[in-house]
């Protein structure tokens, strides 16, 4: 997808980095970083159109899954797709993911080819 914003959601920078240097794959991306569900908030709020999110799970302040289900109750967020990136790589917590309504969930460490196929596959590119 050309253009496409991305929020990468993760308190830890080494992989906000890491993750915002495999959504470089496609064309004009502008990534858009927050460190926890508080900050992803405000910058859902902000002027920028985001295309999809990928978020961590544990984080301070505000947690991934927190911010799932709060993107989905919003009328005006709710149909932006939502990846899951994390740790945690239990059964339950996937399907607790995916319950609140991520559309994705990928175990760390991420393989970048998996990352960028999924996004495509969501946002349909």
């Amino acid at each position: 997808m050309e253009n496409a914003n991305f929020l990468v959601v993760e308190d830890s920078p080494t992989m906000r980095q890491l993750i915002s240097f495999s959504l470089k794959r496609f064309k004009n991306a502008k990534i858009i970083e927050a460190v926890d569900g508080v900050d992803a908030l405000k910058k859902l709020s902000g002027p920028d159109r985001i295309d999809l999110i990928l978020t961590d799970i544990n984080m301070p302040v505000m947690d991934g899954l927190k911010l799932v289900s709060l993107v989905r109750q919003n009328a005006q967020l709710k149909n932006i797709p939502i990846i899951i990136i994390t740790t945690e790589g239990a059964e339950e917590d996937r399907e607790r993911g995916l319950a609140l309504g991520a559309n994705a969930y990928i175990s760390k460490p991420i393989q970048s080819s998996h990352l960028i196929k999924t996004i495509s596959e969501l946002l349909s590119v």
